[in-house]
């Protein structure tokens, strides 16, 4: 079992190749929750996220022959970073197997830090596989990405860190992916604060702690799905698992949707970026998916910030429109001079900012002397856009919301 020791022990070695992260007091997200919030900002580690202090560690406690054969691993992103920068400094040839829709951000980053990329499966455990045949064929080391001890006391170093600024902090909030980032972190804090508290999160289509618990034993799910890229795996290991059963207090998931509102909110209200896997343990406290107390000391550990721009767009979007930022109506308009001016009129009666709009005469799905109108516009919250539609309803006009309105969460940006 993984030990405070071992935590100490991967502290001295880690601290040359990883930084020493921001613990920072949130203002906002301390009035939002009633909680006193800290923010654990591991966006701002070497290549982006927390995974370098566990191969930093694995890598440094490696024996001279499997140095010499060189490391291979597999990863959705920011193990392959962490890896392939740490095997760079300490002189190590490295491969890593990728999944072949990893984010182009990720893939390019890890080969500017020096391993072989190889992209093969249709996610980590797929790519996880090749890596294996990899191995035997090369008779190289596999360098795990989760299920290793000397990796799980890597990670761990982010909790010394926390207890060391915040020895009485009440809860901390960890990511489940693999589960060697939680496994590492509840065996420094637990092992310096038995009252402190642990709590795990994964993304909803990625959820396979939860029934774990409840059967008492490792469940692997069919298949992964969520913005969280860097925490999608099937199951979690098996060492892993047995930290988690023995120090994880709860375990507890969360949307993609509550996800992109962490992710929204944390760039408006922080001005600081997190990815998917990064911003899940913020949005399980925004959505209340556990109880705490007013005034409870909590950090949210936010373990990385290596988010594609292209998905970044998307979660921006889907952001805004949970929070009632943002609306996309459709609805059908006399083919006439003046009849778009009108319904605009209203619109900018009703104080809303239109983003674009689409005018089709040639749907088929309207009568010839009609056109479909499509508009997206930018609104002030999900109050803003029932008094919007209430009013273009009022007006005659028969709206379908598209995207946005009373069906998208309801949280307040202070």
């Amino acid at each position: 079992m993984l030990e405070l020791e071992d935590v100490l022990a991967a502290n001295e070695r880690v601290t040359e190749t990883s930084r020493r992260t921001p613990l920072v007091y949130s203002n906002t997200f301390s009035k939002m929750t009633g909680a006193e919030i800290y923010l654990k900002q591991e966006m701002f580690q070497r290549t982006g996220a927390f995974k370098i202090r566990g191969a930093t560690n694995r890598i440094a406690t490696l024996s001279e022959r499997d140095r010499e054969a060189g490391v291979v691993t597999a990863s959705a992103g920011n193990h392959a970073q962490g890896v392939a920068l740490a095997a760079t400094r300490m002189g190590v040839d490295s491969t890593v197997v990728m999944p072949e829709d990893a984010p182009i951000s990720k893939i390019e980053a890890t080969r500017a830090y020096g391993a072989e990329v190889i992209l093969h499966g249709v996610d980590y455990d797929e790519a996880a596989e090749y890596a294996r045949e990899l191995e035997r064929e090369q008779n190289r080391y596999y360098l795990p990405a989760f299920d290793d001890w000397d990796v799980m006391a890597g990670q761990g170093t982010i909790g010394l860190e926390i207890v060391e600024e915040l020895p009485d902090v009440d809860t901390v909030v960890v990511p489940i992916g693999g589960g060697g980032l939680i496994a590492g972190i509840a065996t420094a804090v637990k092992g310096t604060n038995p009252d402190a508290r642990i709590i795990g999160v994964q993304a909803a289509g990625a959820s396979s702690v939860v029934p774990s618990l409840e059967e008492g034993r490792r469940v692997e799910i069919d298949s992964v799905g969520t913005v969280a890229d860097g925490i999608a795996t099937r199951t979690v290991g098996e060492k892993t698992f047995r930290v988690i059963e023995e120090r994880v207090d709860e375990v507890v998931t969360v949307t993609d949707a509550e996800i992109a509102v962490a992710v929204v909110t944390l760039l408006e209200r922080s001005k600081t970026l997190a990815e998917g896997a990064g911003a899940v343990a913020l949005a399980a406290l925004l959505a209340e998916t556990f109880e705490y107390d007013p005034g409870e000391t909590i950090v949210p550990a936010l373990c990385g910030g290596n988010i594609d721009m292209n998905v970044l767009t998307t979660v921006i979007v889907r952001g805004l429109i949970e929070t009632g930022r943002y609306l996309r109506v459709r609805t059908v308009l006399p083919d006439r001079p003046g009849a778009l001016d009108s319904l605009v009129g209203i619109i900018s009666e009703q104080e809303a900012n239109i983003y674009a709009i689409q005018h089709d005469r040639t749907s088929r799905h309207v009568s010839m002397d009609d056109a479909e109108i499509e508009i997206d516009l930018e609104t002030r919250g999900h109050d803003h856009i029932d008094e919007l539609v209430d009013a273009l309803e009022s007006a005659g006009y028969e709206m379908t919301v598209l995207e946005g309105g009373s069906g998208a969460a309801n949280l307040d940006l202070l």
